[in-house]
């Protein structure tokens, strides 16, 4: 049953982590409603309400008297990055959040905590460092997009709001993502090196980024932004071998950096970089402030998702 006062509204919530979280807070009795331009796939506990972030609608009503909105709107960036689909990716991050400043200012009582969803990407992609929340941002295109997603909500949230910012990495569960992905690659005997494969993967289970987002949602004293990533990053080989361990894949062929710059775009359809570049972020404010992970080491999160 859900409990008065706890009302919330996921924009962009119909792909991976949004019917994830929509599931976990509706467990926790939450009315939960998803906005988003077609229905999630299945249905699940919530309601849905058709939303384009160019136009004014009954979305706008969904907001008014919720308790909170988490934003998870934004094109996926698993593709080949022509200057077509750069231009959809940084425009769907920053339309949408504009478009729910601009809601929040048109209704009674605005949501008194905003939850925005950003990338750890925005740090770049350093070969060694260990990258935390103070860390300087990277360059190139992804960097880019998330100082352009994250100044969009400085504009927009409002002064009263609680405003929090997650900074995601990789993202393990068994409803989508990329590991779907590399779990493929893994069992056609494909998972193995890329590149050097020194290259960092900051991961975190899907059960924890949602206990991550209820705690931003539920605890006043989140504010500002933090790293979403379990603290054990670890080289983008030794992700693939504990991969392997948990499928039960003997092997895992390598693949040099020339050959996935040819076959990414051409077969794959993605973009050649998110194999062989990558970063090592720890999550030290989260730390900090006492949120233990359930977790934090890759060997049991993987054993969990491939189960």
């Amino acid at each position: 049953m859900t409990h008065p006062g706890r009302r919330l509204v996921i924009a962009g919530g119909s792909g991976f982590l949004g019917r994830s979280l929509a599931a976990w807070m509706a467990g926790r009795g939450w009315e939960v409603t998803v906005l988003s331009r077609h229905p999630p796939r299945e249905p699940g506990p919530w309601s849905h309400e058709v939303w384009s972030a160019g136009v004014a609608g009954a979305w706008v009503e969904r907001l008014d008297g919720a308790a909170a909105v988490v934003n998870l709107a934004g094109r996926t960036v698993d593709c080949v990055k022509t200057p077509d689909h750069q231009d959809e990716i940084v425009r769907s991050r920053v339309e949408s959040t504009l478009a729910l400043g601009r809601a929040m200012r048109a209704i009674k009582s605005p949501p008194r905590v905003w939850v925005q969803m950003s990338t750890a990407h925005i740090y770049g992609d350093p070969p060694e460092a260990r990258i935390t929340e103070g860390s300087a941002f990277g360059v190139g295109l992804a960097p880019t997009v998330g100082r352009a997603w994250e100044e969009a909500f400085a504009q927009s949230v409002l002064p009263a709001q609680r405003a929090v910012v997650l900074r995601t990495s990789f993202v393990l569960g068994r409803g989508g993502g990329a590991l779907r992905r590399l779990a493929l690659l893994a069992r056609l005997g494909l998972g193995g090196r890329v590149g050097h494969g020194r290259q960092g993967m900051s991961w975190i289970h899907g059960r924890d980024m949602d206990r991550i987002f209820e705690r931003a949602i539920t605890d006043d004293g989140m504010r500002g932004a933090y790293i979403a990533s379990a603290p054990n990053p670890v080289s983008q080989a030794e992700f693939m071998r504990r991969l392997r361990r948990a499928l039960r894949v003997p092997i895992g062929l390598p693949a040099p950096g020339p050959l996935v710059r040819l076959g990414a775009p051409l077969v794959m359809r993605t973009d050649p970089d998110l194999a062989l570049y990558g970063r090592y972020c720890l999550p030290e404010r989260l730390l900090g402030e006492g949120f233990g992970f359930e977790f934090a080491e890759l060997g049991p999160a993987l054993a969990d998702v491939c189960a």
